[in-house]
């Protein structure tokens, strides 16, 4: 897909503040979206005629109802959701991860899309509106990576959740997608990186990565999703999805 202008368009972001949420951000102000962004830090844009921004955590379902209120009052009905925000720690084996760390990661990523989910079809349904949600999953969503015992529980759990919303909401306009960005160079791959063999053994294939430069731009990953809400001859055929390799995409 060549993008061009998507004036008039609105698009959500959360997790909007580093890595691949302000990549998309960035790319989608690019085109010529109307933005509404947020994060526990702040996001990469501040609010201004065509961006609502505001720090909150997408665990605080009042406060994320309060900004779409907002959004909806500003922008009408959003054209398309992400589902961004996410945390990859703790990094460790099963036995010694604690009960609050897990619980805690749990809450992030998959009840706070599971929140960011349900407060966009309600928003939908108010406005008797369509549109798209993406919830950014992860292979690691089927793949069952020794030490990421609470991201894999995680993204599996996004990837069931979207497919069930994909099913309730179909004839109410709503296309759902759980979709696998690829590796992207963000802070979270550094994370990867430092971490010991002894907590993540398959931490030598991420440096392998990083020296033969095998990663996905957010600006491709942004096209991507673009294509999917917007490209008709583009729309995918199933609910959860990886993003094919950018150099493989490259012409």
């Amino acid at each position: 897909m060549t993008v061009g202008s998507l004036e008039g368009k609105t698009a959500f972001v959360s997790g909007a503040s580093r890595g691949l949420g302000a990549g998309l951000a960035s790319r989608f102000a690019e085109v010529g979206m109307r933005l509404v962004l947020c994060s526990r830090t702040p996001p990469v844009f501040d609010s201004g005629e065509n961006v609502l921004a505001r720090t909150l955590d997408v665990r605080d379902e009042d406060a994320l109802e309060v900004l779409v209120g907002e959004a909806e009052k500003r922008f009408g009905a959003i054209d398309l959701w992400v589902n961004n925000a996410g945390v990859l720690d703790p990094i460790r084996p099963i036995r010694d991860v604690a009960l609050d760390e897990f619980r805690e990661h749990i809450d992030i990523n998959l009840v706070g899309v599971f929140l960011g989910t349900r407060t966009y079809v309600r928003h939908l349904r108010r406005l008797g509106h369509g549109g798209v949600l993406i919830n950014v999953s992860s292979g690691a969503a089927w793949h069952p990576y020794a030490g990421w015992g609470p991201y894999c529980a995680g993204k599996a759990g996004v990837e069931r959740l979207t497919e069930v919303v994909a099913v309730e909401e179909a004839e109410s306009g709503l296309r759902a997608h759980s979709v696998a960005p690829g590796v992207i160079d963000t802070a979270m791959q550094e994370r990867i990186r430092a971490s010991s063999p002894e907590d993540f053994p398959e931490v030598e294939r991420f440096h392998e990565l990083k020296r033969e430069g095998g990663f996905n731009s957010p600006r491709f990953v942004a096209d991507e999703f673009l294509a999917i809400a917007f490209d008709p001859e583009r729309r995918p055929e199933t609910v959860a999805f990886r993003l094919a390799s950018e150099a493989d995409s490259s012409p």
